[in-house]
């Protein structure tokens, strides 16, 4: 029985969640998975009710009851320094050793790429962010603050067992799905402490994996071609920062935030934490006009981490034909809310399953 729990977060992260636990109640009823969806309280509401984040208590029991974590998008206005939001997320990536933050890049319907004559099989590749290093451990300060003469010292940081762990993640996934080449990204050519350390481990990782080719661009090179020729991508790997801002690019290559997806895994400990990448957009919670497809599409990514894959297939294959018909939210086309973008999903999934016999 997985157990799966589920914060739904704030602003839209609440809208775009409930869509994407009926899409779960959906394929659990069909397929027997025989899923447990609980719930946490965890966002800007309970913290601004009681000052909770996420209690030591709370976080022991995610880490030690439940096989994965669906996530809503974190973020409020009336928390301005976003403590929930980096306890909460910044803390179960770093607390449970998340350090794979997988991203697909992956075109669902040629309509919706901004680029020219560029189909599905054109834009189809998957980025491995590292998650646990690089700028985002918070090493730094501040001094003379608020003054004419405020100095702000941000520090990266790159461990060798932390970048060989997600480079070799990068070429295992090659590997295991018959792909041939392996692109790294770093700015070596300016940063070279933190580059060199990149680029003689990648050197290192892909003289263990002969039979896949390695290539190397400069991150703004890499964003360049990302635009120019994105088929020539198959398994891309780079660091925190640098994998935050192109796979945001990817994003809206593939027709938006509204449908992008990601996984945060430790592959190791098999533990997993599943979010849609776009942000809280607290402005437009409760209206029903959010995107649900990128929620829904990192729910597909639950199921393939939980071990059912084959049949969570077939919520990639609703989103296609919901797209292809038009039954979409306003940010690709459509004129239906959120709700009903989600009814149409549910709806196609329970005509089109094929049940186990």
């Amino acid at each position: 029985m997985p157990k799966i729990a589920v914060i739904p977060g704030d602003g839209i992260g609440v809208d775009v969640t409930k869509e994407a636990l009926k899409v779960l109640h959906t394929m659990n009823g069909i397929f027997d998975f025989d899923l447990q969806l609980n719930s946490f309280d965890y966002g800007a509401e309970r913290y601004l009710k009681d000052g909770t984040t996420l209690p030591e208590s709370g976080f022991e029991e995610l880490r030690d009851n439940y096989d994965a974590i669906y996530l809503g998008a974190l973020g409020d206005p009336r928390v301005p320094d976003m403590k929930h939001a980096k306890d909460i997320l910044l803390g179960l990536r770093f607390r449970l050793d998340l350090y794979v933050n997988h991203r697909p890049i992956r075109l669902i319907h040629e309509k919706l790429c901004p680029l020219k004559n560029k189909k599905p099989k054109d834009l189809n590749f998957v980025v491995f962010r590292e998650n646990t290093e690089g700028f985002y451990v918070g090493v730094g300060g501040n001094l003379k603050k608020g003054t004419p003469d405020e100095i702000a010292v941000q520090e990266s940081i790159n461990t060798r067992k932390g970048v060989e762990r997600i480079i070799e993640h990068a070429f295992n996934y090659a590997e295991e799905h018959d792909l041939k080449t392996v692109t790294m990204s770093d700015k070596s050519n300016a940063l070279q402490y933190e580059g060199g350390l990149w680029q003689r481990v990648f050197e290192e990782v892909g003289k263990r994996h002969k039979s896949i080719e390695t290539n190397h661009w400069y991150i703004d090179a890499l964003a360049m071609q990302m635009i120019k020729k994105p088929e020539q991508f198959e398994v891309v790997v780079t660091n925190n920062m640098f994998g935050d801002i192109i796979t945001d690019l990817g994003a809206q290559l593939q027709g938006g935030l509204g449908l992008g997806a990601s996984g945060n895994i430790n592959p190791e400990t098999n533990k997993g934490l599943f979010e849609p990448v776009h942000g809280s957009a607290p402005k437009y919670a409760g209206k029903n006009i959010a995107n649900p497809m990128g929620a829904i599409l990192s729910a597909e990514m639950m199921l393939d981490f939980l071990g059912f894959g084959k049949e969570s297939k077939i919520i990639t294959d609703a989103i296609t034909d919901a797209i292809e018909h038009d039954w979409t939210s306003v940010d690709l086309g459509g004129s239906l809310g959120t709700e009903e973008v989600g009814d149409y999903i549910v709806r196609y999934i329970e005509e089109n399953a094929k049940k186990p016999t």
